[in-house]
């Protein structure tokens, strides 16, 4: 793959009590990643970013919502959210204290 490209599939973490809850029981953490990416490109980013062995990759599509605006209707936009299953002993640090 493309090193320039990989750099760019992976948007920002996606904070939630759900994506903590996985993180705590299940060792995955959780992406907001490229519309366009697939599951060898989110792997491949992960490792070559964060420097960590990947064990599985999950992902869904999460709609945009529909919200009533003071001109009409507006809709959010579509994004990807990726599941990124760790292996055993592996962490990502996001504060990056060391």
């Amino acid at each position: 793959m493309n090193q320039e490209r990989l750099m760019n599939v992976i948007l920002e973490p996606h904070v939630s009590e759900k994506s903590t809850i996985c993180a705590d029981k299940m060792n995955q953490v959780v992406f907001k990643v490229a519309t366009d990416a697939n599951k060898a490109e989110i792997k491949q980013a992960v490792e070559l970013l964060f420097e960590v062995n990947v064990e599985s990759v999950q992902v869904t599509n999460v709609k945009g919502k529909t919200k009533r605006t003071q001109t009409g209707m507006g809709r959010r936009k579509n994004w990807k959210k990726a599941y990124i299953r760790l292996k055993e002993g592996q962490d990502i640090n996001f504060i990056g204290a060391e």
